[in-house]
């Protein structure tokens, strides 16, 4: 039996996960979807389209879709639909959990790695985060669980984009660039997208198929790390996905343009590790083993594609926290260069230490 796919949804109050929650659970999308919502939620989905006995933990709506609320642990209330599911009471082909909105979607993603149970039944698709334009700076600015959700993030959505300028906008989408550069971002019309955008992402997954993370794995400008900036307006216009590909700009005059992005230093921030030498796969281990039990809990989510002495496959390898997984992917092509790229999203992680400790654990 295949995995069920499930997707974290986290976001800014007001950013639109209700709106886009309600369109999951009423739309005639031709999907049975089960959201597990968060009872403490601010926005409770419940009052609004839900008219049911509320003893009741999950209701069956019109298109099939399902809504429940997690009144104890999201463990039990996943083994609780995974068990309704095989005895053939319900039925649905994915989930949206959502998470309230200072959430930390860390605990949440773990459980899908930690559990034996709740693995062999799910697999955790991708992190969904709802940015909500027009409140984006002064959140950013004065929580650090905005930021969190932002480094979590497989895909960022950006809502109320209208109600500021492009000159703000452009500003944003550098910010999240530079707190989060693995995630693409897109400006939605208020929690409206296509569930085509929402659904099966492949953010998590750790398979061969190296399409998971196309991105990431281009010679692209992800470095923000050092400070090379372009906000020129005539590169932005909207092409949140300009900086994939590659192009950068970092000619003097731009640089230093509009200092605007820089007098925010967030604590959530984003570093690149590349080389062309081969890792020493013992030594690895035992160093990110030791990163993580000192800095796990700013980890939020890293991420590579290795090329470590002894196998002619490429490897790849994420975490979240403390928890890491590494898999075999593909063979590494003729004549490709092998290249180990790792990308590390975090809070005020030491960045010269982890590189320089990597450094030393290649061959």
């Amino acid at each position: 039996m295949s995995l069920i796919p499930t997707t974290i949804l986290t976001g800014f109050l007001g950013s639109g996960k209700t709106t886009l929650l309600k369109r999951v659970l009423t739309e005639a999308h031709g999907q049975k979807i089960a959201v597990i919502e968060n009872e403490f939620g601010e926005e409770n989905i419940d009052n609004d389209i839900l008219v049911s006995d509320t003893n009741e933990q999950i209701i069956q709506m019109s298109n099939g879709c399902i809504c429940c609320t997690i009144r104890e642990d999201l463990r039990v209330t996943l083994q609780l639909l995974a068990a309704k599911r095989r005895k053939g009471l319900l039925s649905f082909d994915r989930i949206v959990i959502e998470t309230t909105g200072l959430a930390d979607p860390g605990p949440v993603a773990q459980t899908f790695f930690m559990d034996d149970e709740i693995a062999e039944t799910f697999l955790l698709d991708s992190i969904l985060t709802l940015v909500d334009a027009k409140h984006a700076a002064q959140q950013l600015n004065d929580r650090q669980e905005a930021r969190r959700q932002v480094g979590f993030a497989d895909q960022i959505f950006i809502s109320k984009a209208d109600l500021v300028s492009p000159q703000e906008l452009d500003a944003l989408q550098h910010r999240l660039k530079h707190m989060n550069p693995r995630a693409p971002h897109k400006v939605v019309h208020f929690g409206q997208v296509a569930l085509s955008e929402v659904f099966d992402l492949k953010g998590f997954n750790l398979n061969a198929k190296l399409d998971i993370d196309p991105d990431f794995l281009k010679d692209d400008a992800h470095d923000h790390g050092h400070g090379e900036h372009c906000d020129h307006p005539s590169h932005q216009h909207g092409h949140a996905h300009d900086h994939e590909h590659g192009e950068h700009c970092d000619h003097p005059s731009h640089a230093h343009e509009q200092g605007h992005h820089h007098h925010h230093d967030d604590d959530v921030k984003s570093f690149v590790f590349r080389s062309e030498k081969a890792f020493d796969p013992a030594k690895l281990e035992d160093f990110l083993g030791a990163i993580v039990n000192i800095y796990g809990p700013r980890m939020l989510r890293y991420k590579g594609v290795l090329n470590m002495r002894g196998t002619e496959r490429k490897v790849i390898f994420q975490g979240v926290h403390q928890l890491m997984g590494s898999d075999l992917g593909p063979m590494w092509a003729d004549g490709e260069v092998k290249t180990s790229k790792m990308v590390f999203i975090g809070i005020d992680l030491p960045k010269d230490i982890l590189l320089q400790g990597l450094e030393q654990c290649l061959v």
